[in-house]
C-alpha cells in the first residue's frame, strides 16, 4: 500500500485517499482546540505552547477574526493555517462588497471547505494539514463548523481536534449542556483544556476567542454580535475562577 501513499489523485485498493490520512496525522500532533456552542454564544479555545522559551509569547497568533461576525481556530500545520485565514478573510470581504454585510456562517465555512476539497484532487499539491473550528452568529444564532482537510464540513454543539482529541470529546459530552450560557462555555472550554495540559496552564499558554449573541443595541440601530479575542488580563480571570 505505500506505492499509493505518495499520490494524492490516486485512491488506494481500500478506498482511501493516504495524502488526507497523513494530513489527519498532522492534525492529530498539533495543540488540542475546543469549540462550544453554548444558548447565547459561541467560544473556540486552544492550546498556546511555544517552542523554546526565547519566542515571543504575544507574537503567537492561533485564535483569529476573520470579520465582525466569525473567527477561526486550528490544529495542525501554522503556515497551512495562515494561508486559510487569507483565504476566508478574502472571501468574507467579498461578500460584503456585494450584500453590505457580514456572510453566514454556513456561506464562509463552504467557501473554505471548496478550497480545502480542491487541494485533494489536484496534482502537484497536497492537503492542507490542518482542521479548523469556525464560530459564529448570522440571523440563524451562534454556530460551530469543523472543517477537515478532506473539505468535509460539520456542525456541532461542542467538539474538538488535535492531540488530545478524544479525552476532550469524551470529557465535553460529560460536561456539555445545551442551555448553558456562554460564561459557563469559557470556563468548560478551558477546563476541557486542562484536562490533557501538560505542565501549569497560565494566561499566555492558551488562547481563547468568544462571540455573544445578538445583544440589544443602545443606539436603536441593528444590533450586532462581535468576536473578540480574550487579553490575557481577561483569561487570568477565568483561570483564577476555575483553580
Amino acid at each position: 500500500m505505500d506505492r499509493y501513499s505518495f499520490s494524492l489523485t490516486t485512491f488506494a485498493p481500500n478506498g482511501k485517499l493516504l495524502q488526507i490520512e497523513h494530513a489527519l496525522a498532522a492534525v492529530g500532533n498539533g495543540s488540542t482546540s475546543v469549540g462550544i456552542k453554548a444558548a447565547n454564544g459561541v467560544v473556540i479555545a486552544t492550546e498556546k505552547k511555544p517552542g523554546s522559551s526565547l519566542i515571543e509569547v504575544s507574537s503567537l497568533e492561533h485564535v483569529v477574526r476573520i470579520c465582525d461576525t466569525i473567527g477561526m481556530v486550528y490544529s495542525g500545520m501554522g503556515p497551512d493555517f495562515r494561508v486559510l485565514v487569507n483565504s476566508a478573510r478574502k472571501s468574507a470581504q467579498r461578500y460584503r462588497r456585494i450584500y453590505m454585510e457580514d456572510p453566514p456562517v454556513r456561506i464562509l465555512v463552504k467557501e473554505l471547505a471548496s478550497v480545502m476539497q480542491e487541494f485533494t484532487q489536484s496534482g502537484g499539491v497536497r492537503p492542507f494539514g490542518v482542521s479548523l473550528l469556525l464560530a459564529g452568529v448570522d440571523e440563524r444564532g451562534p454556530s460551530l463548523y469543523q472543517v477537515d482537510p478532506s473539505g468535509s464540513y460539520f456542525p456541532w454543539k461542542a467538539t474538538s481536534i488535535g492531540k488530545n482529541m478524544v479525552n476532550a470529546k469524551t470529557f465535553l459530552e460529560k460536561r456539555f449542556n445545551g442551555d448553558m450560557e456562554l460564561e459557563d462555555a469559557v470556563h468548560t472550554a478551558i477546563l476541557t483544556l486542562k484536562e490533557g495540559f501538560e505542565g501549569q496552564m497560565t494566561e499566555t499558554s492558551i488562547d481563547v476567542g468568544i462571540i455573544g449573541g445578538l445583544a440589544d443595541a443602545q443606539d436603536g440601530s441593528e444590533p450586532k454580535a462581535t468576536f473578540q479575542c480574550l487579553t490575557p488580563a481577561e483569561i487570568k480571570d477565568y483561570l483564577s475562577n476555575i483553580a
